[in-house]
């Protein structure tokens, strides 16, 4: 069972690190940097929420989403993306994975179809492209070879609609796979948790 998760990882992320081959010191440094940083990314995101909240001018009464919104995120995996918390939560859980760029392709793709100026729209195509798409690209996402050459022919003369096929895959695969282990991670659990309310002892 194990094992069979680890290929799925493996599968869901694509190709992480491209020229450091399968030699047992890459595999053991590969292990290493992982373990750090499943240990880490609740750290990095107890420093971000409330930084977070500071930008939005907001007044939280607390640095973190509260355990009823946190379980908003299992209703659907549109309410999690929808949550700024959620999405920032999700993408450290991504990176721990080594499968950021997913949620970042998708993240520029939503930002791409935003572009009214069709020069602004033909430059961010270019830049998503090269970030994302083509071959060695440095956030390469794990798409068919036939989607990218068709991506390839339309940022010719880009429109919205360039990155609507490999988005939708991205998406899937995020839904279908990262997501489920998202919600079942410890960090995920301990934000639904509710806080256990002190009981003041009896006075004898």
């Amino acid at each position: 069972m194990q094992s069979a998760m680890f290929l799925a990882v493996q599968h869901d992320c694509g190709s992480m690190d491209k020229n450091s081959g399968n030699s047992p010191k890459s595999e053991e440094k590969r292990e290493k940097m992982k373990r750090t940083l499943l240990k880490d990314w609740k750290t990095r995101l107890s420093y971000f929420f409330p930084k977070m909240a500071r930008k939005a001018n907001s007044k939280p009464s607390s640095s973190k989403p509260s355990p009823e919104e946190a379980q908003l995120w299992s209703e659907a995996f549109d309410e999690l993306l929808a949550s700024k918390y959620g999405l920032a939560a999700f993408r450290a859980f991504l990176k721990s994975e080594f499968c950021e760029e997913n949620i970042e392709f998708w993240l520029a793709c939503e930002d791409f179809k935003k572009t009214k100026s069709p020069q602004k729209l033909s430059s961010k195509a270019r830049k998503i492209y090269t970030d994302f798409i083509e071959k060695e690209a440095p956030k390469e996402i794990n798409i068919d070879f036939q989607t990218k050459t068709l991506i390839a022919q339309n940022i010719q003369e880009a429109t919205s609609g360039c990155f609507t096929t490999a988005q939708k895959r991205v998406y899937s695969l995020m839904e279908n796979n990262s997501y489920p282990r998202f919600l079942e991670s410890e960090f995920y659990q301990d934000l639904c948790k509710k806080p256990q309310m002190a009981t003041e002892p009896h006075a004898t």
